[in-house]
């Protein structure tokens, strides 16, 4: 006695559905087969008449229409997930890889690359790169970190950041440094006016713009800088060294430019100019101006370090300056286009997440100790 197949009813959506999928020009063939058989067994066809009709086989017939018996038009959209292929490495294997990255390094090198690790485990290096980029490894890369050890740097940490989150009625607080954006000046108090040995070779369609890689030395000067938290805007000033006279002009300046009523509280880094006792005596004199310090080791905690990155990365670090004032002018300049639309920079991270990440970076580098 043959088995009869399950018969399907087909509601009036569904059926002008698969009409529609049948008459379809765009649609995949395979859609389309699957709408025609789901049809005609509505209609009391036999699978087997069915699968002569289609010229498709008998169990293909039966697999749609206990599909759409199952799923109905959701089943024929598209086909089942299947086991794929069976992996050709094993956990262990997998896990071996992992560990070895992670907990040792070759004999002639500090870290793996795909090849030397290919050759350990005597694996192709594709499968080694496969693996790495599953467990999110990459030891071709470092990252530099640097903790601070100021005795107070909680409380230096808590005073700076509650200006950003925090700032005080009435007053404005100034990011203020004099960082050395140049290339060759990095670590030092000056930027450098650097020119290169020849020619600018200028960008072109395939190739990028070219410079050579050694410079002249074509002299220095300092930026002073003070990044307004209210408005973004940037009062700077270039002067040929960076003493505590210098800095005492530029607090004069920023005295000048800003207005009477408001108390001004500057975040300023260690450096011994910001200590000295002139400048100190001068801060007494002035009882508007408040220095807050950022702990040792800590200059990211100072908002203008992101505007000096700006006009590292767009104005100077691939600029050509014959001499100071080609490079002067070149600062002048962006600090003019920047205060037409300046762009404010907002601090959201708080104190605890700030801790919170430090004592984390603490366990781990004293746990290798």
């Amino acid at each position: 006695m043959s088995r009869s197949a399950p018969p399907i009813v087909l509601s009036a959506s569904e059926r002008a559905t698969l009409d529609t999928w049948r008459r379809g020009r765009s649609l995949a063939h395979r859609q389309v087969i699957r709408a025609q058989i789901v049809t005609l067994a509505a209609d009391g066809m036999d699978n087997q008449d069915i699968a002569k009709a289609l010229r498709v086989s008998r169990p293909t017939v039966q697999l749609w229409r206990q599909r759409f018996l199952a799923l109905r038009i959701a089943g024929l959209e598209q086909d089942a997930p299947r086991p794929g292929r069976t992996p050709r490495l094993s956990p262990e294997k997998i896990k071996a890889v992992v560990e070895a990255t992670l907990h040792s390094s070759p004999a002639n090198a500090t870290h793996w690359s795909t090849r030397s690790m290919a050759r350990a485990q005597g694996l192709s290096e594709a499968s080694v790169r496969r693996i790495w980029r599953q467990h999110n490894l990459k030891p071709h890369l470092i990252q530099t970190f640097k903790l601070s050890r100021d005795q107070r740097f909680v409380e230096k940490l808590r005073d700076v950041v509650g200006l950003y989150l925090n700032p005080p009625d009435k007053a404005l607080v100034l990011c203020v440094d004099e960082p050395a954006p140049g290339p060759a000046g990095q670590g030092k108090s000056q930027i450098q006016a650097l020119d290169r040995t020849q020619p600018l070779l200028p960008l072109r369609p395939g190739i990028p713009a070219r410079q050579t890689h050694d410079y002249k030395r074509n002299g220095t000067t300092t930026l002073f800088a003070a990044l307004s938290m209210l408005d973004g805007r940037v009062i700077g000033d270039c002067m040929p060294r960076h003493r505590h006279q210098e800095f005492i002009r530029f607090l004069k300046r920023i005295d000048a430019e800003t207005s009477q009523e408001l108390a001004l509280h500057l975040i300023v880094d260690n450096y011994g100019t910001h200590k000295h006792p002139r400048v100190l005596a001068w801060i007494q004199r002035h009882p508007r101006f408040h220095l807050h310090f950022t702990p040792t080791s800590s200059s990211w905690l100072n908002l203008v370090e992101r505007w000096f990155r700006e006009i590292t990365d767009k104005r100077i670090r691939r600029g050509t300056f014959r001499n100071v004032r080609a490079l002067i002018t070149a600062i002048q300049q962006y600090l003019d286009n920047h205060n037409q639309n300046p762009q404010v920079f907002v601090w959201s991270a708080p104190v605890e997440r700030i801790l919170a990440k430090i004592a984390k970076c603490k366990e781990a580098s004293d746990a290798l100790h």
